[in-house]
């Protein structure tokens, strides 16, 4: 399996997608990103931030986040040393009745859970910095996120990492009429006729609808190539961050008009 950093770059410069934009899409700053994929792992504030980043850039390039982790986790998280040490039996092979109460253990635990939660104070602001791509703030909610018997901080954790702009570029393949608008419906391609090779400007925002007049085009969005069913009568599609593009009824398709 190639390397989980070049597998990030490869796809990234595959897409054409800058770092900034990457930045702009997931609130991780761009030094964290880099330190991604060059496999920089010291240069990362701890495993749960790695884990956690790598979940979310992989996402916001449409690869299986869930692959990689597994990947990461196998090859560089070390186990922890109560996994390492031996069982070593009592002299004379007798057997204690009375267990010992668990203070050792329970202290290392409460230790580190200071330690992470004095990590995550201090590394609370990492996203003030600005980036200078003129987008937003840069910050994570709720990085690590709590794992729960029912899955329930999983769920939380992926809502939180999960993108919140979606990327979009129109790929004509023959003479089509594109009707494409913004969520607040302003018009961004207004009725136009686009031939085979005027590829649109890649658009970012929260959501868009947009409206071919045939099939005659394919849709880029999140690292993804979706083809335009070949039909010659309009189809429209809604895009939303994180999610692959949903074809509208016609009573919802964008007009232009």
């Amino acid at each position: 399996m190639p390397e989980i950093g070049q597998t990030l770059r490869e796809t990234r410069m595959r897409n054409r997608i800058d770092i900034t934009e990457v930045e702009a899409g997931t609130k991780i700053r761009a030094k964290y990103l880099r330190a991604l994929e060059n496999e920089e792992w010291d240069l990362l504030p701890g495993p749960t931030f790695v884990k956690t980043f790598l979940r979310s850039y992989a996402d916001y390039l449409g690869l299986d986040s869930r692959l990689l982790v597994e990947e990461y986790k196998q090859r560089f998280e070390r186990p922890s040393t109560m996994e390492l040490t031996p069982f070593a039996p009592r002299p004379g092979g007798r057997r204690e009745r009375r267990r010992r109460p668990w203070v050792g253990p329970t202290l290392a635990v409460l230790l580190v859970l200071v330690a992470a939660l004095g990590a995550l104070y201090a590394l609370g602001s990492w996203g003030e910095e600005d980036s200078g791509g003129g987008g937003e703030p840069n910050t994570v909610e709720n990085p690590t996120a709590t794992p729960s018997g029912d899955g329930d901080g999983e769920e939380r954790e992926k809502r939180s990492t999960r993108p919140r702009r979606v990327t979009l570029q129109i790929v004509p393949t023959g003479l089509v009429n594109v009707c494409l608008v913004d969520a607040g419906g302003r018009a961004l391609i207004d009725n136009r006729d686009l031939n085979a090779g005027e590829t649109t400007r890649r658009y970012r925002g929260r959501r868009f609808r947009v409206s071919f007049g045939n099939g005659n085009a394919r849709i880029r969005s999140g690292g993804r190539t979706t083809d335009v069913p070949d039909r010659s009568t309009p189809v429209g599609y809604e895009l939303r961050p994180g999610r692959r593009p949903r074809e509208l009824p016609e009573a919802r398709r964008p007009t232009c008009s």
